[in-house]
């Protein structure tokens, strides 16, 4: 895992999980801002993954399970697609919340990801 990155990936989807609860406690119903925002959450996740990959096959393992790191990973894939298909059937502001507490729980993820990789609590 790389730790610039990791960092970065935790206050983007801090920063849109705080932003989508915002809206949706202000009632605003899912829109492309949202939706925009939860996508490149996604795509960091993606950019991780691909990463992870690359650093497992140049000999890199984490510090305490490689398969745990993965599958948590793996989970935290499905979690914005979850709330993104929620938001685009429900048009309701309790999507939009639902939008934020994805990428809050991506956001919690990253961090017990990154225990797993480096070893540390």
């Amino acid at each position: 895992m790389i730790a610039w990155f990791y960092s970065a990936q935790l206050i983007f989807a801090t920063a849109v999980g705080l932003l989508a609860l915002g809206l949706g406690f202000a009632k605003r119903k899912p829109s492309g801002i949202s939706i925009g925002a939860l996508a490149l959450v996604q795509l960091a996740l993606l950019v991780q993954l691909a990463a992870s990959i690359v650093l497992v096959i140049a000999g890199e393992q984490a510090k305490q399970d490689t398969v745990e790191f993965f599958a948590y990973l793996i989970v935290a894939l499905l979690i914005p697609l979850g709330a993104a298909f929620w938001a685009l059937i429900e048009r309701t502001r309790w999507s939009t919340v639902v939008i934020g507490v994805g990428a809050l729980t991506v956001a919690v993820m990253l961090v017990r990801m990154n225990q797993i990789w480096t070893g540390t609590y």
